[in-house]
């Protein structure tokens, strides 16, 4: 249980322990209003900075009938959104996180004791399981009991506006990560087809990030390409960073093979200071025009007669057929200009990486319609040349896979266990609206702390999960934070980011 009252009923008021040597060790129900979520209290702080739950709110419907209602649609949000960063990703958790003052005050309830609702809800200042649940169901649409309407078009906006505002304004190169993973399920929920890469029944969400912030998250089902709603997702994106940032910033979209497709390519081509570096998959003519790259190399370190003879045997192109010894290592870059047979409109500049790592043939495919001679490369030479442009910059994008692991693991964006795919979807816009929250305290708070570059469930552990002692008088809150919390001097140097940069 996350919060224990006062006025616990028990008719016990004392549990005796083993002694520790000539000492009792004794336990009652005393201890007050406890929570294990002192760090709340930052959270609450960024919300409030950024104005965060009340701007979502508009994002809904509320038709239910306001001289009835005793959880208002902007405290709603914030509990489900503030539970889901503080580690709490079921809504059944919701019907003993609503004896939590500290929850509550971090959701801005007035009667955080819940000592103004009728009789059987005593106590319980905030919102059950049930309506947690009605809240989520309504974005399948309104009924008798489901009155909340989420609309979705408002909600992929939201994010969108939310996440460039975080864009610094003086980027100069702006780059796009797209990647798609894998959602698995476990029950009937519609839009449930098997996908034989991931070798499981599973949804195949879509998502897009610029550093750390995340600018798309769409839920799809998983008989698709994995590239599908990519275009879409970048007229969105792409206008709203001109809108922003003005047409001088270099948007640059960065992605892996399976997002290398004609119809993306040529859209970006069109736009511009649009970039795009995509990774691309292998084939039998990109192979033969690397091969020889390996040649010379392959002749000295292995003997001319030797490699001859191997060639004989085994068709180059099918490079990782030739047996090498295993502590050979090489890497070299080809540029060349490639056009596929039928599936793309036009030429395009390919960089290849011809790699042999630990005896094992590797080669590796980039196509980018960079050229080097942009007037905003300057001499940054991460995009000079086509090994600075593979290793230095296409590389990293390697990154973004950490961003999905936080969203996934630490925001619990594969809890999508409803039937219905629109709340499913609502669910993962919670949890990445989550982790954005704790994504923004992690940018303005903990800069220059232990936790500057701390994933979010490193921030929850070691910031969140806090022991805490509320007390509530007419004049004051008052909470004690735990005397021996080991991070405690982060927890002050955040505080003091954050009453820097509220509004005001």
């Amino acid at each position: 249980m996350n919060a224990i009252q006062a006025q616990t009923h028990c008719n016990q008021q004392t549990f005796s322990f083993q002694a520790l040597g000539s000492r009792k060790v004794e336990a009652d129900f005393s201890g007050g209003y406890l929570s294990s979520d002192g760090g709340c209290l930052l959270l609450r702080e960024i919300d409030r900075n950024h104005s965060f739950t009340s701007q979502l709110s508009k994002c809904f419907t509320d038709t239910r009938f306001a001289p009835l209602v005793e959880h208002q649609l902007e405290p709603l949000l914030a509990q489900r959104i503030h539970a889901i960063a503080l580690g709490y990703e079921d809504i059944n958790d919701h019907d003993k996180l609503r004896l939590d003052p500290l929850l509550a005050l971090s959701c801005d309830k007035e009667d955080l004791l819940g000592e103004k609702r009728a009789e059987e809800n005593q106590g319980k200042a905030l919102a059950g399981k049930s309506t947690i649940n009605r809240l989520e169901l309504g974005a399948n649409g309104l009924d008798k009991t489901k009155k909340i309407q989420a609309h979705p078009e408002r909600l992929r906006d939201f994010l969108i506006d939310q996440g460039v505002k975080r864009i610094p304004r003086k980027a100069r190169v702006i780059t796009i990560d797209f990647d798609a993973t894998d959602d698995p399920i476990h029950g009937g929920q519609e839009g449930r087809f098997f996908h034989g890469y991931y070798g499981h029944y599973c949804y195949l969400p879509l998502y897009a990030f610029c550093g750390d912030v995340p600018l798309w998250a769409q839920l799809r089902e998983a008989n698709r390409d994995a590239s599908q709603g990519t275009l879409d997702a970048l007229k969105l994106i792409v206008a709203q960073i001109r809108k922003r940032h003005g047409k001088k910033a270099a948007i640059i979209i960065r992605a892996d093979s399976g997002f290398c497709r004609d119809d993306i390519l040529t859209w970006i081509e069109a736009q511009p200071n649009v970039h795009y570096v995509i990774g691309l998959a292998r084939n039998a003519v990109l192979q033969r025009l690397l091969a020889p790259s390996y040649d010379k190399f392959l002749e000295e370190h292995l003997g001319k007669e030797h490699y001859e003879e191997l060639l004989k045997s085994t068709d180059v192109v099918k490079l990782k057929q030739v047996p090498l010894p295993a502590d050979l290592q090489y890497k070299a870059f080809v540029e060349l200009r490639y056009r596929t047979k039928e599936s793309w409109s036009c030429e395009r500049r390919v960089i290849g990486k011809a790699a042999i790592t630990s005896g094992k043939i590797n080669p590796r495919f980039i196509v980018t319609d960079l050229s080097g001679e942009e007037e905003w490369i300057n001499d940054d030479a991460t995009f000079l040349s086509g090994q600075a442009l593979y290793d230095d910059y296409y590389c990293a994008r390697g990154d973004m896979e950490n961003r999905i692991k936080e969203q996934q693991m630490d925001m619990f964006a594969d809890r999508t266990s409803t039937s219905q795919m629109a709340s499913n979807q609502l669910r993962l816009w919670f949890s990445t609206f989550a982790y954005l929250l704790t994504r923004d305290l992690r940018a303005d708070a903990l800069v220059g702390t232990r936790l500057e570059k701390a994933s979010v469930g490193q921030i929850r552990l070691h910031l969140f999960k806090i022991a805490a002692q509320l007390t509530v008088s007419v004049r004051r809150v008052y909470i004690r934070l735990c005397s021996a919390c080991p991070l405690a001097d982060v927890f002050a140097r955040a505080h003091h980011n954050l009453l820097q940069a509220a509004p005001g």
